[in-house]
């Protein structure tokens, strides 16, 4: 069993940064890949990056490409989602997951343990 607890969120003005992180309990977590999703209000969970177990490939939507970076300390059991550059479109809250490895790891139904979230506010 994993469980997730993100933290890290806020309100911020446009053109700053966040750092968000995901810290994991249970042993079998630095064998998963982790997740970042977010999801706004009426609108559906949408991918933000992954990570795979070892932290060497990372992924990130084209949405935020260049401006959120994924990354992961194993030896802290936490994953962090580094965001700049940030626009009020990227107002969410902000979930991480974590499964074992899948090619889909842009769908939310390849990960299996989920955080509650932590809300992400952009000021204009």
């Amino acid at each position: 069993q994993v469980q997730l607890v993100e933290s890290g969120g806020g309100l911020v003005q446009a053109g700053g940064s966040l750092r968000l992180s995901c810290s994991a309990s249970g042993r079998t977590f630095s064998s998963m890949a982790v997740g970042w999703f977010r999801q706004a209000p009426g609108k559906e969970r949408e991918f933000v990056a992954a990570v795979t177990w070892s932290g060497v490939n990372t992924y990130v939507a084209d949405s935020v490409k260049g401006r959120f970076t994924i990354s992961r300390d194993n030896l802290k059991n936490t994953v962090y989602l580094q965001m700049g550059s940030l626009k009020p479109e990227d107002t969410a809250v902000y979930y991480c997951a974590a499964g074992y490895y899948r090619s889909t790891y842009y769908r939310p139904d390849s990960y299996n343990y989920w955080g509650q979230g932590t809300q992400v506010t952009v000021s204009s």
